[in-house]
Formats: structure tokens, C-alpha cells, sequence
């Protein structure tokens, strides 16, 4: 078993990373894919010229609407429902997946297709429908990949981005029931003959929601593939399931995500297809599902209206730019992170979802806080700031390792007196001669193996900055003696005052 399928199977994020460390093929598929689509983001907004004012407008528009989201919510309600559409709002998980199963019961349905939705994966839908006897397929072919692996997406954009075409091409033979080669083509080419089959079959057509147009009921959907098209208009009854946050007013407003959210994902100028619909089939309609439903799940997003850290949590627009830019995630991949969402998205966003305060103590320390996060989001969410706020709730409400509490109570009474800071430099010079070797302390003990496991730290000079200062400080006055008496009084002066805790002094 690959260690990208078992990751999520330990119980810290330190195993699950270990176990993908371990696992070549993962951090070789991820560090390229991660490459291209970080190098096409920057190609693609530099190309665009003024992407810096794009963001703020983008982030302005983001900030407005959550700031109003009731009133939003209410219009896009509203307007669907004019359009014919059964609007459902879902406060919990549960709820949620009640509402789904009791159309799928009410259809008669045995079986669904669906295009990638992550608020499906993180309402464990396709599980749910299994045990009412409802076959749920995934048409998105990286969803469709893990899917058959059974797997959970370990990216937001690109759910297989941690296989490669051999591991694929093994998965896809073994559906087929025949070897296929290795090849992008051959492999796409079975994947399109076996779904199509599943859409012609399917009694229900199941979509997530990029955006919702509050103005006129309407929700858009961004793809490359054309598998949505194909789920939206095939299938007599669809189910949209969205995050209560993916409202925009208008679709003046469209027109800027439309620029950040496929630059920002894969370097495009535009995706492949951009659907936007408005109800179900109307009588003079070629095609398109004769009832639609819409459900609105909270799922824990309310918790954070109102809460200065952590309601522009709500601003993220799916992109997975902040993955591609996170150093962690490039090497560990999305499954380590245990969740539904990874990266640093994930990092904050599952803990305030699950509003559940022992995960930050392992989600949220799985980050360096370069701020790479948030020079990469379309939408300017400051992801790095949010992940120090999560570690101070963490500590306030008690669930820092008793280690940890007596290691920072050490080293705030040591930094904070200079004769203990010297005693500490001095015991700490004569402890390393033990563990330190050619400048480095080299050995895996204690608090320092799991920093020695990935890297070596520099080992205490022989001689402090403090003790050269005060060599120094002997040398000059030395070196007084032999210049102009009115040079050396005016220096003498500047030493006294400074040995007296006197102000600086400029000349």
C-alpha cells in the first residue's frame, strides 16, 4: 500500500508527513506538479499586467460580500426559487447529507454522477449514498482516478496531483479489466468511454458551486474537462451542493473572479468551460435537468462571521494557489494534512470548521509561516497570520504539551536576564563538545532528533558576540591612549555613559 493511501491513517501530522517523505513517487509527482503550476501563476499574472490592483479588487468584492452575507444569501434564495429551483439550506454535516439522500430516496435513483465538488468530499457524500444502495461516480478524471484507488483528494484543484502515470495507468487496468500502457491518451481515452456509459445511466446529476450570482439565482461552474456540462444536462433531477460563502452580488463581479481564480489554479487566462446556470429545463430548452435543487450548507462557516482573525477565512475562492506555494505542502502533499482541505487553506480551515481546538495543535504547526500563502492567494487572506492566531487559541485554552509550557518558561527566564543568558551560553559551550562535530551538532537526541533528522544546527562559537564586543571595547581604549587628547576624552566620555545605560549618541 502506497504511503500516499495509508497518510491520513496516522494519528499526528508528523507520522502522516513521515509516511509521505518515505514515499518517492508521491514527493517526485508533487514537486512537479506544484512547479508547473506555480511557474504558470507567475507567468500568467505577470502577463496580465496590473494583477496587484485585481487582487485588491477581487479581495474588496470578497470582503463586501461576506460582510453582507445574510442579505446576499436571502436575494440568491429569492431569485432561485423564481428560476424553479428547490432551495434547502443545511446547517450541519448531517443535515446536509439528509436533504441529499431524501431527493436520491424520493427519485428512486440508483445511481449519481457528480463533477468535483470538495464540499461533497467534505460531507463524505459518496459514502453516504453507498449505504442506501446509490452508486455515486466521479466524472472529474483525477476524481474519478482516487476514486477508484479509494483515496480522498490530496489537492484542491487537482485531486491526483500525487500520482503519476504508471500508478494511474495500473488503477485504470485494473477497472478495465485489461493492461493499458502508460499513456496520457490511451488512459484519458478508456476513462471517456467508461463514463460516458455512467452519464447515459445516471437518474442524478450532482455539482459543487464556484460562485453563486446572488442578482439573478444563478450558479457557475468552472472546468476543464466537460464533464460538468455533461452532469448538468444529462440526468432529469440535479442536486447542487455550496458553501453558504461562494456568493458573489453580480455578474459584473463574475467578470473578476473569471481573471484571478484560473491564473491563480493552473495559469490560465480562462478555463475551458465557464457554465453558468439559471434553474431547470424550461419547455423550450434542448436539454438540461427537468428539477434542480440547491443546498446551502453551513457546516460550521457561520462561526466565523464576526470573528476579527478568522472571518476572511470565508474570502478563499478554492483556487489551490496557496498549496502550490506552501514549501510543507510540496513535500508532503495534501493527505498528511488528514482533512478534506490541505495546505495552508486546509490548516486553518478544517480546525474552524470542526471547531475543534486538539486538531490546531497538529494542523496548524505544519507550517513554516514564510508567508508565501498569502502572496499567492487571488484574494490576499492572510493564511499566515491566521495560523499564529490558531496556535495562541491553542496555547490560551491549554492543550500545549507540558514540554513545551516548561521549555518557554525556561527560555523566557534565561532571555530575560543577561548573567543567566551568559551562564546558559557557557553551559551550553561545554555540553556540545559532546554532540557537536565540524560546526554542527549532528546528534539525534532528545529535543534536537527531530530537527537532526531533516537538518544539522550550527553549533555556539567559541567566543560570543558579547565577549568580542568587550575585547573590542579594550582594544579601543587602548588604542585611545595613542590619539589626540580631545578625540580620545570626547570617546572616553561616550564609553562612561554607555557603561552608565546612557542614550545614543551621534557624531
Amino acid at each position: 500500500m502506497s504511503a500516499s493511501h495509508t497518510a491520513t491513517n496516522g494519528s499526528t501530522v508528523k507520522e502522516r508527513a513521515q509516511l509521505a517523505l518515505n514515499d518517492e513517487f508521491l514527493r517526485k509527482a508533487v514537486r512537479f506538479t506544484t512547479e508547473r503550476l506555480r511557474n504558470g501563476k507567475q507567468k500568467a499574472s505577470e502577463e496580465h499586467g496590473n494583477w496587484e490592483e485585481w487582487r485588491e479588487r477581487g479581495r474588496q468584492i470578497r470582503l463586501h460580500t461576506i460582510a453582507h452575507l445574510d442579505f446576499y444569501l436571502n436575494q440568491f434564495a429569492d431569485n432561485a426559487r423564481a428560476n424553479g429551483v428547490h432551495v434547502h439550506f443545511a446547517e450541519t454535516a448531517e443535515e446536509a447529507v439528509k436533504l441529499t439522500l431524501a431527493i436520491a430516496e424520493r427519485k428512486q435513483a440508483k445511481s449519481v454522477v457528480k463533477s468535483k465538488s470538495m464540499v461533497t468530499e467534505e460531507l463524505h457524500l459518496n459514502r453516504a449514498l453507498a449505504d442506501i444502495g446509490v452508486e455515486a461516480v466521479e466524472t472529474d478524471l483525477g476524481e474519478y482516478i482516487i476514486q477508484l484507488a479509494d483515496e480522498t483528494p490530496s489537492h484542491i484543484i487537482i485531486p491526483a496531483i500525487h500520482k503519476n502515470r504508471y500508478q494511474i495507468a495500473e488503477l485504470l487496468s485494473a477497472e478495465a479489466g485489461e493492461t493499458l500502457p502508460p499513456d496520457t491518451t490511451a488512459l484519458a481515452g478508456f476513462a471517456r468511454k467508461k463514463l460516458r456509459e455512467k452519464f447515459l445511466e445516471a437518474d442524478i446529476g450532482m455539482t459543487g458551486c464556484n460562485f453563486a450570482i446572488a442578482e439573478t439565482g444563478s450558479m457557475v461552474l468552472f472546468e476543464n474537462e466537460g464533464n460538468a456540462r455533461m452532469v448538468t444536462t444529462v440526468p432529469k433531477t440535479q442536486i447542487t451542493l455550496m458553501g453558504m460563502e461562494r456568493i458573489i452580488p453580480t455578474w459584473a463581479d463574475l467578470e473578476v473572479m473569471a481573471t484571478l481564480l484560473p491564473r491563480s489554479a493552473t495559469g490560465q487566462k480562462l478555463t475551458v468551460y465557464m457554465s453558468g446556470i439559471t434553474g431547470p429545463r424550461r419547455s423550450k430548452d434542448a436539454d438540461g435537468p427537468e428539477e434542480m435543487h440547491i443546498i446551502i450548507v453551513d457546516n460550521g462557516r457561520s462561526l466565523q462571521l464576526g470573528d476579527p482573525e478568522f472571518q476572511e477565512l470565508l474570502n478563499c475562492i478554492r483556487c489551490g494557489a496557496c498549496l502550490n506555494a506552501c514549501p510543507v505542502y510540496r513535500h508532503i502533499g495534501g493527505h498528511a494534512y488528514g482533512g478534506t482541505y490541505s495546505g495552508p487553506i486546509g490548516a486553518v480551515l478544517t480546525p474552524a470548521l470542526n471547531a475543534n481546538v486538539a486538531e490546531w495543535d497538529d494542523i496548524a504547526n505544519a507550517s513554516s509561516l514564510c508567508g508565501a500563502c498569502y502572496e499567492a492567494c487571488p484574494v490576499k487572506i492572510p493564511l499566515h497570520d491566521m495560523l499564529v492566531y490558531l496556535r495562541k487559541r491553542k496555547v490560551d485554552k491549554g492543550f500545549s504539551p507540558v514540554t513545551e509550557k516548561l521549555g518557554m518558561k525556561g527560555f523566557a527566564a534565561v532571555m530575560s536576564d543577561s548573567k543567566r543568558f551568559r551562564a546558559a551560553l557557557k553551559l551550553g559551550r561545554i555540553g556540545q563538545r559532546f554532540v557537536a562535530r565540524d560546526g554542527y551538532i549532528k546528534a539525534k537526541l532528545g529535543p534536537l532528533k527531530g530537527w537532526n533528522s531533516y537538518r544539522y544546527a550550527p553549533s555556539l562559537p567559541k567566543e560570543s558576540f558579547r565577549d568580542r564586543w568587550s575585547t573590542l571595547e579594550q582594544e579601543l581604549r587602548q588604542g585611545l591612549k595613542e590619539i589626540d587628547p580631545g578625540v580620545r576624552t570626547r570617546m572616553e566620555t561616550i564609553l562612561k555613559q554607555r557603561e552608565k545605560g546612557g542614550g545614543h549618541h551621534h557624531g
